[in-house]
């Protein structure tokens, strides 16, 4: 029991440390008022992944609400992301009718928001979506009136902004050759062109060819990448994929190896693995390669 008084006394410290009184108009700067204001709790995320140069792709999310009672939510993006209200655009507005409320913005709309085609956008990008609250008693509220905890503690699992991706499916055939845009593990240069395999399996590419350079180091186990058909997603397990001499292995970042994006529209590879030699980390690299 004392460890939970002590983590609440906490929370209530971050809370009142980010609510200053310099704060101006924000009704959540007392602590006090918190009920008196209003924000979007995120009830369900449906889809976060606009398919590149789909118009009518959608990305959505559900929400529901906290404080006063909400009349209407305007959805705005703003590229790059800022809380600067004068550099949001306005893609919509939505009714608000209870818990479950749908957010939802087609590929589309967001494009005509940005004064752009839908195929101006490029798989990999991303963007912030910014929701404003208007209460049943005119008044309003987003991330530029409310405290910058509402978004840092996870408990209040407020959803007042929402990044989107652009990604596209992936459908193989991705074998040949490809120019180096980036190596940081150092096997090539910018401009080499190096060669990539479809398989073993569905939904794979093989770059045995790439990591590691034949000059450089030798074959161990193939370096395989897994990919999501319907988002590009890449995803690479450990493996000990060479020896230059030494026990050199890579993994996707994170927990989850996801590692990046194989984009079958475009014919980029864009990969982050850690590669580990002899058991010491040598980090995060990236490798980005495009088909020729």
């Amino acid at each position: 029991m004392k460890k939970i008084v002590i983590f609440l006394n906490l929370i209530l410290i971050i809370f009142l440390i980010s609510c200053k009184k310099s704060d101006v108009g924000n009704t959540f700067a007392d602590f006090s008022n918190l009920g008196i204001g209003s924000y979007l709790i995120k009830d369900s995320i449906v889809n976060l992944s606009f398919t590149f140069n789909d118009p009518t792709s959608t990305v959505s999310v559900k929400v529901d609400q906290y404080g006063s009672p909400i009349d209407s939510i305007d959805i705005f993006i703003a590229n790059p992301p800022s809380i600067s209200t004068s550099t949001w655009r306005y893609i919509k507005t939505v009714q608000f009718v209870g818990k479950g409320t749908l957010l939802s913005v087609t590929e589309a709309e967001v494009a005509n928001a940005l004064g752009i085609n839908t195929n101006d956008f490029i798989a990999g990008d991303s963007y912030t979506l910014y929701n404003r609250i208007h209460t049943k008693d005119g008044r309003v509220f987003d991330v530029s009136n409310t405290p910058n905890a509402l978004s840092v503690i996870a408990n209040y699992n407020s959803i007042m902004s929402w990044k989107v991706n652009i990604t596209c499916p992936f459908t193989g055939n991705m074998a040949g050759n490809y120019t180096v845009i980036q190596d940081d593990w150092g096997d090539w240069l910018p401009a080499d062109v190096v060669a990539v395999s479809d398989g073993p399996g569905a939904n794979q590419i093989n770059l045995s060819n790439v990591w590691p350079n034949p000059i450089k180091g030798v074959i161990v186990e193939p370096l395989i990448v897994d990919i999501d058909p319907a988002t590009g997603a890449a995803f690479v397990p450990l493996v000990h994929f060479g020896d230059y001499p030494g026990v050199t292995t890579a993994k996707g970042a994170g927990s989850t190896n996801t590692a990046g994006y194989v984009f079958s529209c475009t014919g980029l590879i864009t990969l982050s693995m850690e590669v580990k030699y002899n058991g010491a980390s040598k980090g995060f690299l990236k490798l980005k390669l495009q088909k020729n």
